[in-house]
């Protein structure tokens, strides 16, 4: 399970927007937003889900689900200190401005 807040989180570790967290798990970015709209548990179709969080492993994140070794015993999601973890790489990065910042395009 992950929860919207957790996937939100995920994605800023990463430093990714929603079409890039598509495109590396292999859905839709309507599907990515409207699971980072959930009220709490992401709902989804069980395969979107299933690439979202293959998705986010490969690129390093760990999941920590409510109860497991955190601070306070929430849930959450860390950067994994494994050097299995594959960095996000672009065949090519040309920043462009936006007004919300630099943008990466692949």
């Amino acid at each position: 399970m992950i929860t919207a807040a957790q996937l939100r989180a995920a994605r800023a570790l990463l430093g990714i927007d929603q079409r890039q967290l598509a495109e590396l798990a292999g859905i839709s970015v309507p599907t990515v937003q409207r699971m980072e709209a959930s009220t709490d548990v992401v709902r989804g179709n069980v395969d979107s889900l299933m690439r979202l969080l293959a998705a986010l492993d490969t690129a390093g994140i760990e999941l920590i689900n409510e109860g497991a070794t955190s601070r306070d015993g929430g849930r959450g999601v860390r950067l994994k200190a494994s050097a299995n973890a594959m960095p996000l790489q672009h065949k090519t990065s040309k920043p462009t401005g936006t007004a919300r910042g630099p943008r990466v395009r692949p």
